[in-house]
């Protein structure tokens, strides 16, 4: 118990000098602020009236997201000749996986058709 009383006495007097620095440091603070320039604000109230909200906007147009399929389209679109898969590579910057994988889809879906192996344009 008395290893306990002093462990507290420490702790207190902690706390205290604690305080004391946080007092001077709040002193220096009204010194260097203006006079006539520190107002406080006041307090809120717990239960305050809910503020009257400005006037509802219409909503905004949503903006479709460019996926990578749909810079991959793109790409092969612009194309008169037809693009290779490694040109896709290059231009996406998606790696081989993710453009064969996409390249498979837009097949699928009609939008593009193979020339010969490797090579796509639009369908």
């Amino acid at each position: 118990m008395k290893e306990f009383d002093v462990a507290l006495k420490a702790v207190a007097e902690g706390l205290r000098t604690i305080a004391q620095g946080i007092e001077k440091i709040a002193e220096k603070l009204e010194d260097s602020v203006p006079k006539g320039k520190a107002k406080s604000k006041p307090a809120r109230k717990a239960a305050a009236k809910p503020k009257k909200s400005a006037p509802k906007k219409a909503p905004a147009k949503k903006t479709a997201k460019k996926t990578a399929a749909d810079a991959v389209l793109a790409i092969v679109n612009r194309s008169k000749k037809g693009v290779t898969s490694a040109t896709l590579v290059k231009k996406t910057g998606f790696d081989k996986k993710k453009v064969a994988n996409i390249v498979f889809k837009l097949r699928k879906q009609g939008k593009i058709k193979s020339l010969e192996k490797g090579v796509y344009t639009k369908a």
